[in-house]
């Protein structure tokens, strides 16, 4: 068994025509030297995807979506990287070629294959059943018909039945070869200690669960029975190919309207979800009873960052799931809360009326989250002063969750209202939660890298004097890790500067350099900004851009030499083809051997030329190509924000005049980023030491020292000044 090579994946980046691929689900239109058309990302009115051939990229100007030709076909069709990488392959005839997989990889993809391949043929079988036999058809179709299910949602969503015979499925299975092994590890069969195999879902009608590829990676099964001693659902035990925490049930089939909608609904059951599809509500999945997963949570971010939760009209439900709901809060996402009519579910109410009635009834009652629950949790506290005050604090520690700082200002203001509590208190009391919650993920992160590979901490100069000892106490390690949580925030935009020039030029030639032997030697973008940093030992605060330039180092490198080695070969090839048609067009013309020679010495000076700006322009654009189409979903989202402009220049900025390009004036930006950046560490070093200097009282000599520091802050950022050209402003935090 094998896996893609560098060397293949390499090819297939460099054949993908961003424009070609765009365009299979995009009707674009020519403007300028860009292409244009609506979104597929948002419900786009007026054209405002905007493709660039040149830059292989497409961005909208609206919703902010786009990226490389792999990452549109991930985000747009939810493909894999491998199955993006693979598409493209087949679109444009690429043979794929592909390294040998490990006995332990190799064993690791048969099990998964055969596991997947097992799981499909068990739904078919259900299916069948569903349909074919008297048992499906008497009590498994009739349940459905029953609880108003069409036969267009039993097929979209593979609903079947379990016949009640103890060991139905797995007989059907081994005679048709497959291994009792597998039969047993997805847990379709259960093996009692006396040899005999049961079919886990016998009696049951069956929902399918889907990956957000369309396998199928577990079942969940109802019994129809009325005995108590009976589990009302059984489900399939998590193996390698079903990890419950990482499965949305329905997301497969509402990833789209979802997309589209740019809205998640949330529900808690299967019926749930197929009932609300059924009446045209389609961008709507389950937890299926189970509080939300950080996993799941990232799941729905691929789509969107809008959630509604629909919640029966018990509100005490929402005491169970806040878990969940915290989670939401911590990554960003905008949360609604929607009550049904008393006595209606998700279920009973999709069934009732018809998809014009849900969608008002959701638009017209879904609440702020926060709002909600500031409501409903005061209801309940009444008059009584001590339940008042847990209310307060449980909302006030909601809040802090948001990491949006006017987001937390807004709810702040509602819920003082609300409340009837002072907006300072309030706002105090969510500050505090706020810097204990970041501190909290800061010492968790730490801790997490400090049981995997140790990693360099960051050395710069305005994050830490020295490296934490073992004589530290907690409170030392807090006070650091809450000090180092705040610079990076601040960090993160001179950070961010400073790698845009990396993705973006990483590997073009931007400066000379001397070996030990002292030759000449062209110095990339990347390598000056590696050997500036180095060199005043900065190393990036934030995780990700330090991830980020980690990786931007192995790619750079990995295959450079072998595709720089490849694409001279096809330069050279066409520079001998444009000089030798140049040659035959003089000779044609030309009436005489000086007049030739002339001419033949300009037509070498013009393919030297266009040979040396294909090398320059496939080294700007090496680096960025393989970061936007990094499997990595951190360095491809970092990359693709970085490289993609934000902005297009208008027509009346280039029309009577060349403007230089951003590329033209590297020279000058390179450094004053980097300075830039320096002048920021300066500054939040210059911050600690004011802070010290306020906290020392009584301490005249170490006052004295902090203030001596400080003198020399000042001096060395006077001198990054006049490096940046502009007298420095302090940054504001």
């Amino acid at each position: 068994m094998k896996k893609i090579d560098n060397a293949t994946v390499q090819r297939i980046l460099d054949a993908a025509d961003i424009v070609e691929v765009v365009g299979d689900f995009v009707s674009l239109k020519r403007r300028g030297a860009n292409y244009v058309g609506l979104c597929p990302f948002h419900n786009d009115r007026s054209p405002s995807f905007y493709v660039s051939k040149a830059k292989g990229m497409c961005k909208c100007f609206s919703c902010g979506e786009g990226g490389s030709p792999v990452s549109f076909l991930m985000k747009l069709e939810q493909m894999s990287y491998t199955e993006a990488l693979r598409y493209l392959a087949r679109k444009y005839n690429i043979e794929i070629e592909e390294r040998e997989m490990t006995a332990q990889e190799q064993q690791e993809e048969s099990d998964r294959e055969n596991m997947l391949a097992l799981n499909d043929f068990a739904m078919r079988y259900f299916e069948k059943n569903l349909l074919d036999t008297p048992d499906g058809r008497d009590i498994g179709l009739s349940y459905f018909r029953y609880r108003g299910i069409s036969d267009q949602m039993i097929e979209r969503f593979h609903l079947g039945y379990a016949l009640e015979e103890r060991d139905a499925l797995y007989k059907y299975a081994v005679e048709r070869g497959y291994s009792e092994k597998y039969v047993l590890e997805t847990g379709l069969c259960t093996k009692t200690e006396d040899g005999k195999v049961y079919d886990r879902f016998r009696g049951r009608v069956i929902y399918p669960i889907l990956s957000l590829s369309g396998k199928v990676v577990a079942f969940g099964g109802r019994t129809l029975k009325k005995e108590k001693t009976i589990a009302k659902y059984v489900n399939s035990p998590e193996s390698n190919i079903y990890q419950k925490r990482k499965e949305l049930y329905g997301l497969f089939q509402a990833k789209q309207a979802i997309s589209k909608a740019q809205k998640c609904i949330l529900v808690e059951g299967y019926m749930d979800v197929i009932s609300m599809h059924q009446a045209g509500v389609c961008n709507v999945v389950a937890s299926s009873g189970t509080a939300l997963t950080v996993e799941q949570v990232r799941l729905i971010k691929r789509f969107t960052t809008n959630v509604t939760l629909i919640y029966d009209s018990d509100a005490a439900g929402i005491k169970a799931s806040l878990r969940g709901i915290e989670l939401l809060l911590q990554d960003g996402m905008d949360i609604k809360v929607l009550l049904l009519p008393e006595g209606e579910d998700p279920d009973s109410f999709a069934q009732s009326h018809s998809s014009t009635e849900v969608e008002e009834y959701i638009s017209a009652h879904e609440t702020d989250f926060i709002s909600f629950m500031a409501r409903i949790l005061m209801g309940e506290a009444a008059n009584d002063p001590s339940k008042r005050a847990r209310v307060i604090t449980q909302v006030v520690k909601t809040i802090a969750l948001i990491p949006n700082e006017i987001t937390r200002n807004v709810y702040v203001q509602e819920c003082s209202r609300i409340l009837f509590m002072d907006e300072d208190v309030l706002q105090r009391e969510v500050g505090k939660y706020f810097n204990e919650y970041s501190l909290k993920s800061r010492e968790d992160k730490l801790r997490a890298e400090s049981l995997t590979v140790e990693q360099p901490q960051p050395q710069s100069s305005a994050v830490s004097e020295g490296s934490v000892t073992s004589t530290e106490t907690a409170e030392d390690v807090r006070q650091e890790a809450s000090q180092e949580n705040r610079h990076a925030r601040f960090l993160r935009p001179y950070e961010l500067a400073v790698i845009k020039m990396i993705a973006k030029y990483g590997n073009l030639a931007f400066a000379e350099g001397v070996d030990d032997d002292g030759n000449t030697l062209p110095v990339t973008v990347l390598e000056y900004i590696e050997g500036d940093l180095a060199a005043d030992g900065i190393a990036f605060t934030n995780p990700d851009i330090a991830h980020f330039m980690t990786q931007a180092q192995i790619l750079s490198r990995a295959t450079w030499d072998e595709d720089l080695k490849r694409q001279c070969e096809k330069l050279e090839e066409r520079r001998r083809e444009e000089f030798a048609a140049g040659v035959a067009s003089i000779r044609e013309k030309a009436t005489d051997v000086g007049s030739i020679t002339a001419m033949e010495r300009g037509l070498q000076e013009t393919v030297d030329a266009n040979y040396a700006r294909g090398i320059e322009e496939f080294s700007a654009g090496y680096l960025s190509k393989l970061m936007c189409s990094s499997p990595d979903d951190v360095v491809r989202n970092l990359a693709t924000e970085l490289v993609v402009e934000r902005h297009i220049l208008s027509k009346v900025h280039t029309k009577y005049a060349k403007v230089d390009t951003e590329q033209d004036l590297l020279g000058e930006l390179v450094p004053r980023t980097l300075h830039e950046l320096k002048d920021a560490i300066l500054w939040a070093r210059l911050d600690d030491a004011r802070r010290e200097l306020r906290e020392c009282a009584g301490d005249y000599d170490r006052a004295l020292q902090l203030m001596a520091r400080m003198k020399e802050i000042e001096t060395t950022r006077s001198e990054l000044a006049k490096l940046i050209g502009d007298r420095v402003i302090a940054p504001r935090k």
